[in-house]
This record gives C-alpha cells, sequence and structure tokens, in this order.
C-alpha cells in the first residue's frame, strides 16, 4: 500500500510541474504544439494501409504465372501440342471407335480373322506407301 500512496505524490507532482510549464509558453510554440497534436489525431484516424494487404492478391499472382508458363509452353513448340493420338496415323480415332464398340468387338470376334489382319496390313502399306513416295521424290 505504500508503493501506492508514493505512485499517487509522484503522478501529483509531475502534474503540478507540467501545468506550471504550460503555463509559462508563448503563443507561438502552443500553437504549434495544437498544429503538431491535430496532425497526429489526424493521422490516427486515418486507416493505414495493412502491410499484409498484397499478400491478398498472392492467389491472383500465383494464377496468373501458371497461365503464363502454359502460354510459354503451347506457343514454345509453334502452338502444336503433340499428342499420342495426333502424331498417330489418322486411323487411330476409329480403332478407338471399333474398340470402344461392343458389337464391332463381337462381329470381329465371331468372323473371320484373317481378313481384319489383311485389312490391317493393307492399310498399313497404303499408309507407308506416300511416306515412301514422298521420300524418295
Amino acid at each position: 500500500m505504500r508503493a501506492d500512496t508514493e505512485h499517487t505524490v509522484f503522478a501529483e507532482r509531475a502534474q503540478r510541474v507540467l501545468e506550471e510549464s504550460v503555463s509559462h509558453i508563448d503563443a507561438h510554440t502552443r500553437s504549434r504544439l495544437n498544429q503538431a497534436r491535430q496532425a497526429a489525431l489526424a493521422a490516427v484516424e486515418q486507416p493505414q494501409r495493412a502491410a499484409w494487404r498484397p499478400m491478398k492478391l498472392m492467389p491472383v499472382t500465383g494464377a496468373l504465372a501458371a497461365f503464363a508458363v502454359a502460354v510459354l509452353l503451347v506457343f514454345q513448340h509453334g502452338g502444336q501440342v503433340k499428342t499420342p493420338v495426333t502424331e498417330g496415323s489418322a486411323n487411330s480415332l476409329e480403332v478407338l471407335d471399333l474398340l470402344a464398340d461392343d458389337e464391332a468387338m463381337s462381329l470381329m470376334e465371331d468372323s473371320d480373322r484373317s481378313f481384319y489382319e489383311w485389312a490391317a496390313d493393307e492399310s498399313d502399306g497404303a499408309a507407308a506407301a506416300p511416306d515412301s513416295a514422298s521420300a524418295s521424290g
């Protein structure tokens, strides 16, 4: 309890000294102090820009960066993305359609397989013939 009374006595003495020093300040200094106080209060009232606000843009920035990388990868090869389907023969999609069709698979299993082997060989031979002709010409 003695600390409380000492604290109170100190606070009263400090307040008295400050009041006396304020009463001896000229008008020009008081005006400048008041202007500084008003400026400080106005600065506190204005919302300050938080340091974390740019972090809100991180997902957007990441998405744009991923998009830019994807565009660069596509256009680096002349805009042509090669997939196994486009690299194969022109009949690749037709073969996939036949494999996906149950009726065509049952028809192929029930009938003569040698015909289908002959047709596949002819198709491969016909596809290879224009390539060899264009290479020699």
